[in-house]
């Protein structure tokens, strides 16, 4: 019988259990040992010595470095600590724009949250802080240089998980920040708006670009009609953020909170002045219908035999802008395909020009700070006209509905409006990584009964594992899918597939690690928040009646109403600037 392996943490025995150090194994026993600098998704960089804990032998050590070894014995909370952790967060604000109240991430920053955990009262030292430096030349982030704390999250989430490189350290001590290249404006850098800098900094350096002023204006004027729609990934982070819990452990708990949701902001949104709320989840099913139709026409054509590169998706625009820098030659490889924003614009603008002599604003809630960019791009313009006027994402929505006084938990729920309120659950789990993938191919499976239905959902597509891979047998071949998120497992399986080493039909990529879910316009993820968002998508799938996006009603309609003989021309985009696959509407 193996002998379990043991250390003490302030006079307890904890059993080790494979973790990689001990500050896993301190948050195991429960303790909420306070960091700046550690995530779990990024490499140890041991920067802002907050985790510091003392060993038997009176000295101190990093939690976030030092492996767990059998016999240890650590103290974390005594009086030498308590003064050192203070001392540190002295220091931080001591060099730190102070204006909480007026800062993006008030009562959401870890700074704040730790002053308050240790009672600081006042500061000993003046404060160093300078003017803000303010840096708004992305139309997805907003940077404040001067509340910026070198924990160096941005930097290593942007080098290591997402590849992009558009950060890093500049100069050396007292003089050090995060910078672009020559100090350029991050606008003018190589970000591609993933907003992912965003999500993991602990402070109000890097946030989301607010756009809600320009909605609050358009929402004033009466002469104008504003339609909204609203993502998927969107319902189930309002749901947490805004107290709306999954409520026992039933299967349908994750999809009644996800549902609620969604009925809840409608009503929420109606109460705000927009005259028509609509789900993305319906353009979904229409880029699920189009991306299986130009898969099919390529494997028809000779797909992984005769073709080096598989069809690669296009409904992530930080995806798109990350192979227009880094991998041009793939563009011709990429779907024509626009996103399911971009499709269910275009056809709530041609609806709403049909029924209203106003003015016409759209606006999109999306969990994704690239959207921002996307619906800027000139690609996306009927005429002088953006097809999405203004993007905000799900944080800026939550703002919006606190700044209402909207109590968003006593909201009754309410229906989506129509003509287009009809989704199937395959459009649902566009959010969540694998769930394009998923619906594609419950659409071209040969097998169409419940079972094959049910067995997609064990090939290996779900899980927040960021490389999964499947194959299935469609119209008698077999052909072989992959699913990454996170653009540096995007660079890995590229890499693999132009070498040789893989061959694929058919690739999904996601920039954000997990997928829409865990969008840089999302509230923050902590813990185990990324599998709770994507489980209750999968679960709102299972309790709707279309499950299949072919099998969605609406779809017929639009194919032989509005999008009759202009299929290719409002549903797709050539990234590559030349016409492929000579797509042809097929209505």
């Amino acid at each position: 019988m193996q002998t379990k392996e043991y250390m003490t943490i302030d006079g307890f025995p904890v059993e080790i259990n494979g973790e990689k150090n001990l500050l896993e194994l301190i948050r195991k026993a429960g303790i909420d040992l306070p960091t700046f600098c550690y995530h779990s998704e990024l490499s140890i960089y041991g920067a802002c010595r907050m985790c510091m804990v003392e060993t038997g032998g009176g000295d101190l050590e990093a939690a976030c470095s030092t492996p767990p070894r059998p016999g240890m014995s650590i103290r974390t909370n005594v009086e030498r600590l308590r003064r050192y952790r203070k001392n540190i967060l002295e220091l931080l604000l001591a060099n730190h724009c102070r204006d909480c109240t007026t800062c993006g991430r008030n009562r959401d920053c870890k700074l704040q949250t730790l002053a308050d955990h240790f009672n600081i009262q006042g500061v000993r030292f003046p404060n160093t802080a300078g003017e803000p430096k303010i840096d708004n030349s992305s139309l997805c982030v907003t940077r404040d240089q001067n509340k910026c704390i070198l924990c160096g999250d941005c930097v290593r989430m942007c080098n290591e998980v997402q590849d992009v490189g558009a950060i890093d350290f500049a100069r050396r001590g007292a003089a050090m920040t995060v910078s672009a290249v020559f100090d350029r404006p991050i606008g003018e850098s190589s970000c591609v708006g993933c907003g992912q800098c965003a999500a993991v900094c602990p402070t109000g350096a890097v946030t989301v670009k607010d756009n809600t002023k320009e909605v609050w204006k358009a929402l004033d004027d009466r002469n104008t009609k504003v339609t909204v729609q609203i993502a998927p990934a969107v319902r189930v982070a309002v749901a947490r953020a805004l107290r709306l819990s999954e409520t026992g452990n039933a299967p349908g708990s994750a999809a009644g909170a996800a549902g609620n949701a969604i009925g809840r902001l409608a009503a929420a949104l109606r109460r705000m002045g927009f005259d028509e709320v609509y789900d993305t989840a319906a353009g979904a099913d229409l880029t699920v219908l189009e991306e299986a139709n130009e898969l099919l026409r390529r494997l028809k054509n000779g797909g992984g035999g005769g073709r080096p590169m598989p069809l690669f998706t296009s409904c992530c625009p930080a995806w798109v802008r990350f192979a227009e820098t880094r991998y041009p030659e793939l563009l011709p490889h990429l779907s024509t395909c626009r996103s399911p924003m971009q499709m269910f614009a275009r056809v709530i603008g041609i609806e709403a020009s049909q029924t209203s002599s106003r003015t016409h604003v759209h606006v999109a809630v999306m969990p994704c700070t690239a959207k921002k960019y996307e619906a800027a791009r000139e690609e996306f313009r009927t005429g002088n006209k953006a097809d999405v006027n203004y993007v905000i994402t799900t944080q800026e929505l939550i703002r919006m509905i606190k700044q209402s006084g909207i109590v968003f938990s006593e909201l009754a729920p309410e229906a989506v409006d129509m003509p287009f309120g009809t989704i199937s659950g395959a459009g649902l789990i566009f959010g969540v990584t694998g769930g394009v993938t998923e619906a594609v191919l419950r659409r071209i499976s040969d097998d169409k009964s419940p079972g094959a239905l049910l067995s997609l959902g064990f090939q290996g597509l779900r899980g927040m594992e960021g490389t999964k891979t499947a194959a299935l047998t469609v119209e008698g071949r077999e052909i072989k899918v992959a699913v990454v998120s996170g653009l540096k497992n995007a660079s890995a399986l590229i890499g693999k597939i132009k070498g040789g080493e893989e061959s694929f039909d058919f690739v999904e990529v996601m920039a954000c690690p997990g997928g829409c879910i865990a969008g840089g316009g999302q509230p923050q993820a902590p813990g185990g928040e990324k599998e709770s968002r994507g489980r209750g998508l999968y679960a709102a799938d299972r309790l709707t009646g279309i499950k299949r996006s072919e099998e969605n009603p609406l779809m017929m309609s639009l194919y032989q109403g509005i999008l009759k003989g202009r299929v290719h021309e409002l549903l797709h985009v050539d990234y590559s600037g030349k016409n492929r696959e000579g797509v042809k509407d097929n209505a």
